[in-house]
């Protein structure tokens, strides 16, 4: 209606970029933790535009992980978001350590 995109909308989209890093790999099993967002720019709707999300791990911990996310329009990050996910174990109801296998997966995203 007013021509952008809502904000609980261009969450699912970073939402959908970070399901897509796992996409049934061993890194998944995860449940967000922490959610800290910028919007710095409003983020325009426009009928089938492409966005561009780029992520990358800034922290790899012993059951946690900790992605910066950037959504990006016209050349300009328009949100940037720092999201903390948990190895977790739905079976248990409790978080769990990375296998080595898992470390590996999302080792390959870490930043540098």
């Amino acid at each position: 209606m007013l021509g952008h995109v809502n904000h609980a909308r261009a969450l699912s989209l970073l939402e959908d970029a970070r399901l897509a890093m796992v996409d049934g790999r061993p890194g998944g099993s995860m449940i967000l933790a922490r959610l800290e967002v910028d919007y710095l720019r409003q983020l325009y709707y426009r009928v089938a535009e492409p966005l561009c999300v780029s992520g990358w791990v800034t922290r790899l911990g012993t059951k946690s992980v900790t992605v910066r996310q950037e959504l990006v329009q016209d050349g300009q990050v328009a949100i940037r978001a720092d999201v903390v996910l948990v190895r977790f174990d739905f079976a248990t109801d409790a978080s769990r350590a990375f296998t080595d296998e898992e470390r590996q997966h999302w080792t390959a995203f870490l930043e540098g």
